[in-house]
């Protein structure tokens, strides 16, 4: 008998390990998977103002370098009396050698009733979109608070007025769970 309690004690764990295998693999929650066709998906289009250059001490150029850090004002529409939504701050390159460059980041803050939070935009797989209305695609590569985890595109464009830039957002969430 002193042989025998081993191998049913061995025969009992088994039998329990499989039993264990056996309802994790019923009970167990189905993975979410990334379908981007079920991400929640935004669009958002915006302006950036030019800045009242008297008054305001709100950008530096860099001339030697041939670079711009900027902040300016984030607005719904293109006129600079437009509710201001936040923000945009940068460093970018100018056009002529914008296309080329891999610093060019751009970050979009909001502070609205809607949204609150950050945009992360950076100039990968940078591509000109549209070359007779100078238009400019690039990567949102994050975000914070209502913008948390976000991807998509980025596309600026120059308005009629010259000192306003479109911005269209067309953003994904893709770990994000739809509601």
């Amino acid at each position: 008998m002193g042989t025998m309690l081993p191998k049913i004690i061995f025969c009992i764990a088994v039998f329990l390990a499989a039993i264990a295998v056996l309802l994790l693999a019923l009970f167990s929650p189905i993975p979410h998977k990334n379908n981007p066709s079920n991400s929640p998906m935004l669009a958002l289009s915006l302006y950036i103002q030019q800045p009242n250059i008297s008054t305001s001490n709100s950008y530096t150029a860099a001339p030697a370098a041939n670079a711009l850090i900027f902040q300016r004002l984030l607005t719904e529409g293109p006129e600079n009396t437009s509710r201001v939504v936040g923000k945009a701050q940068g460093f970018i390159i100018p056009l002529e050698r914008f296309a080329h460059s891999a610093f060019n980041i751009i970050y979009l803050t909001f502070h609205t009733d809607q949204f609150s939070g950050s945009l992360s935009i950076q100039a990968k797989n940078l591509e000109h979109k549209h070359q007779e209305e100078e238009e400019v695609e690039l990567s949102v590569v994050g975000g914070t608070g209502s913008f948390a985890f976000a991807r998509g595109l980025a596309v600026f464009a120059q308005t009629e007025l010259h000192a306003t830039f479109h911005v269209k957002l067309h953003l994904d969430f893709p770990n994000t769970i739809p509601r």
